[in-house]
């Protein structure tokens, strides 16, 4: 067979079975209700919540990790005090 004679993959019986198959895949189906792997999403509201980094609490070796350090005593005593110093400045800085 040569290159010029080959189907294509998405016009092979094998595809069109594939995208024909409605049968439910045991290993996805849940109960029905939110879990870990389908959560509840909340419907939107009249105006956007605009969610910031510092929207969440922060350790300092959160911060200094999300800043690219290693998470070294010194690093983190650093970041310590530039959260004691900035609050929510310093992991805006960061994590906008």
């Amino acid at each position: 067979m040569t290159e010029s004679n080959r189907t294509p993959l998405e016009e092979t019986d094998q595809v069109a079975d594939a995208v024909a198959d409605d049968a439910a895949v045991g290993a996805f189906m849940t109960g029905g209700g939110p879990d870990a792997d389908s959560p509840a999403f909340l419907a939107p509201t009249g105006e956007p919540r605009i969610r910031t980094g510092a929207d969440q609490p922060w350790d300092p070796v959160d911060l200094a990790t999300a800043q690219g350090r290693d998470p070294t005593p010194e690093n983190i005593e650093r970041a310590r005090r530039e959260l004691e110093r900035d609050g929510a400045a310093a992991i805006e800085r960061t994590v906008p």
